[in-house]
C-alpha cells in the first residue's frame, strides 16, 4: 500500500528535457515543492489541461523552490505514444519542463503508475519540501487552487514539524472552496475509463489502474478527485475534515 509519508521514487526508462547526466529524482529534489503530472499524449484532459497547466507552473515558479515534472505513463495505444513521438509532441507544443517516460514492467500498468496506485490520466501529485505526498488529483484542478497549495507548501519550512503541517492544512481548508461544492462539466476534461472505483465528471479520465485508491486518507469525489494526504495517520487527522482531509 502506498505510504504518502515515504512515497516511492519515480521509475523512468528515459528522460526528455532533463539536463544531461542530471536526471531529476524525488530524493534529489527534497527541499523543494515538487509537482508531478501524469499524462498520456492521446488523453484529451492531459493535452488540453494538465500539460498547459504544468507549463504555466514551470514558467511562473522559481526553479530553486518549485520543481515541475511530467510523467508519461502509457497504458493504452503504446504504438501511438512512442518516445520519439512524445519528444516531437513536446517540442511542437513548447513544453520544456522535464518529462520522465514511465518504465514498462511487462504488465499493462507502468512501474511508477502502479507504485502510486494511479487510476488514470491526467493526474497531478504534489510533494512537500520533505518529500511527502500531500496532494493527489485525478482529473482537472483549477490553476488557482494548485497555485495556492504550492505557495502554502513553499512557505512551510523545510523541516516543519507535523503540528505545523496540520495547522497549514486547516488553514487551507478554511480558505479554499471545496471543489465538491461546485460540480462542473469540463469539455474533454478526461477521457474514457477502464474498471476502477471512481465516477469521473466531465467524461471520465483515461483509466488504467485497478486499485481501489483507499490510502486511509480523505477522498474527494468531485470533478478533481483530490486525495488530501494531510497526515491522518499517526494522529495527524481524525478524518473529520479538521486538517483539510474531507470525505
Amino acid at each position: 500500500m502506498l505510504n504518502p509519508e515515504a512515497p516511492p521514487e519515480l521509475v523512468a526508462a528515459h528522460w526528455i528535457n532533463a539536463a544531461a547526466g542530471a536526471d531529476p529524482s524525488l530524493s534529489g529534489l527534497k527541499g523543494k515543492v515538487v509537482l508531478v503530472g501524469a499524462f498520456q499524449m492521446h488523453c484529451p484532459g492531459s493535452a488540453r489541461h494538465l500539460l498547459p497547466q504544468l507549463a504555466r507552473l514551470h514558467a511562473q515558479f522559481q526553479g530553486d523552490e518549485v520543481a515541475v515534472i511530467g510523467l508519461h505513463t502509457v497504458f493504452e495505444k503504446e504504438d501511438e505514444q512512442t518516445p520519439a513521438l512524445l519528444e516531437e509532441f513536446l517540442d511542437d507544443n513548447h513544453f520544456h519542463f522535464p518529462v520522465a517516460i514511465d518504465k514498462q514492467n511487462g504488465g499493462p500498468i507502468p512501474e511508477t503508475m502502479d507504485a502510486y496506485e494511479l487510476q488514470g490520466t491526467p493526474t497531478l501529485l504534489i510533494f512537500d519540501r520533505q518529500g511527502r505526498l500531500r496532494r493527489h488529483y485525478l482529473g482537472q484542478v483549477d490553476d488557482i487552487r494548485v497555485a495556492a497549495e504550492v505557495m502554502a507548501l513553499a512557505i512551510e519550512a523545510r523541516d516543519a514539524p507535523r503540528d505545523q503541517s496540520i495547522a497549514l492544512e486547516r488553514r487551507l481548508a478554511s480558505v479554499l472552496v471545496d471543489p465538491n461544492d461546485h460540480q462542473h462539466e469540463h469539455e474533454g476534461g478526461c477521457c474514457g475509463g477502464h474498471s476502477h472505483d471512481h465516477e469521473h465528471a466531465g467524461g471520465g479520465c483515461c483509466g488504467g489502474g485497478q486499485h481501489d485508491h483507499d490510502h486511509h486518507h480523505g477522498h474527494h469525489h468531485g470533478h478533481d478527485h483530490s486525495h488530501n494526504h494531510a497526515h491522518k495517520d499517526e494522529g495527524g487527522c481524525g478524518g473529520d475534515g479538521g486538517c483539510g482531509c474531507k470525505h
